[in-house]
């Protein structure tokens, strides 16, 4: 007798497009002010008094508490639903970006930018939003619904990267945080339109899987070990390419409005990079996809950084790289949802996506300290490269294949 799917729930007045629209809203504003935080570091530094490491430590806080919060709120959200840590994110994340603009010392900007923003993204960050994407879109729906989800945070990079650099020439550091605040706050009410229900702990024609049940399937697959291992490094790319790209290009003579620019460009090639890994993910091995995909980082990173440096090698990289920025979340995620089905996908994902908060603790944290130490960023560029040949060779062996509890039955 076949196994018998679980039934999708009932959405009501929410329609498919409704609720990507929605989510997509949602991880562009929530996305779009973390994304722009290298933009601080100059002024902010220059103000206050505070060297590149200082900064960067608070920024590193930020994404490691990011990560390691995840599990346990997408814990939550599986369990209760996703409205309330939705809701409670955005709030503890307008806080962190407030308290950020009246900083005045390593200790208030550790706890600003560092914990609260940090535990406020691990609440209200686009991962929640595709988590809720696989809990309630139709099958046929999922796989572009993770793509757009994942460009609509890039297109957010897109939109905030000028608006940053405009906001901080005309009203300051201070207000430009505040006024990022008080646009995190309209995730508020859209966070109840992706709701997902509560989960159902009752019995049915599926066995019911524990929470300890999921984790210890998860950890003893090697497949998800090998996922998680290899989304160390795309944390590690992205965090510290985000904080100190801008004053990188500075330092090799450019103007600071190129770094706005070229992050701009990264957040709008997204959009087509993570909209066609999410589409190609449903037709071709999503692991071979993945390391692709890393070797060409690899690629990117080493051309820009043997290259002349010019507004033009600046955009093409920030181009090259947008393609592949996030284009690794759709298929990461649909790999968690093939391998283990969408009932624990929050807390699941939770855990991969702390292996990439761990790796863009190290880029932003190694960023910052060895830059004061030896005033120059070359090592990292090139760990970077390394890391990038490491992870396209990490996820090949994975398999692409339900686990034994989701295989269907013999008839």
């Amino acid at each position: 007798m076949a196994t018998t799917a679980p039934a999708q729930p009932s959405l009501g007045w929410r329609t498919p497009a409704l609720i990507i629209a929605c989510g997509c809203l949602m991880a562009i504003l929530t996305f779009g002010p973390r994304s722009v935080m290298g933009f601080f570091l100059q002024p902010m530094t220059q103000e206050l008094g505070f060297g590149r490491d200082v900064f960067s430590l608070a920024l590193a806080i930020q994404n490691l508490l990011w990560g390691a919060a995840l599990p346990f709120v997408g814990a939550i959200a599986d369990r209760y639903g996703t409205a309330v840590p939705l809701a409670v994110g955005g709030i503890v994340y307008a806080a962190g970006l407030a308290l950020m603009a009246y900083s005045t010392s390593p200790a208030m900007l550790h706890l600003s930018s560092g914990v609260l923003v940090g535990f406020g993204l691990a609440g209200a960050s686009f991962t929640l939003v595709l988590a809720a994407f696989g809990k309630l879109l139709p099958e046929q729906w999922r796989g572009f619904a993770f793509g757009l989800g994942t460009a609509s945070g890039s297109f957010g990079q897109f939109l905030f990267s000028p608006l940053a650099v405009g906001l901080l020439k005309e009203i300051g550091w201070h207000n430009t945080l505040l006024t990022f605040a008080v646009m995190v706050l309209l995730v508020l009410p859209l966070a109840f339109v992706v709701a997902t229900p509560p989960m159902d702990m009752g019995t049915g024609a599926v066995r019911k899987q524990s929470f300890r049940e999921a984790l210890g399937e998860a950890f003893g697959h090697t497949s998800y070990i090998l996922l998680v291992l290899g989304f160390f490094t795309c944390g590690f790319h992205i965090a510290f390419i985000t904080v100190h790209l801008p004053p990188y290009l500075v330092d090799r003579g450019l103007d600071v409005s190129w770094g706005g620019w070229v992050l701009a460009f990264i957040g709008l090639f997204n959009i087509i990079g993570a909209i066609s890994s999410g589409l190609l993910g449903s037709r071709f091995p999503k692991r071979y996809l993945l390391s692709i995909i890393y070797t060409l980082r690899a690629i990117a990173i080493a051309g820009f950084v043997l290259a002349p440096m010019s507004p033009a090698s600046a955009l093409a990289f920030g181009a090259a790289m947008g393609v592949l920025w996030l284009s690794t979340v759709p298929l990461t995620s649909q790999l968690v949802a093939l391998m283990f089905g969408p009932r624990f996908m929050a807390t699941l994902f939770g855990f991969v996506f702390f292996s990439h908060q761990v790796g863009a603790f190290i880029g932003v944290w190694l960023g910052g300290y060895l830059y004061e130490r030896t005033g120059s960023y070359d090592v990292v560029w090139w760990l970077a490269v390394a890391l990038g040949i490491f992870a396209a060779l990490v996820n090949l062996p994975i398999r692409e294949q339900p686990v034994a509890r989701l295989a269907p039955a013999p008839a």
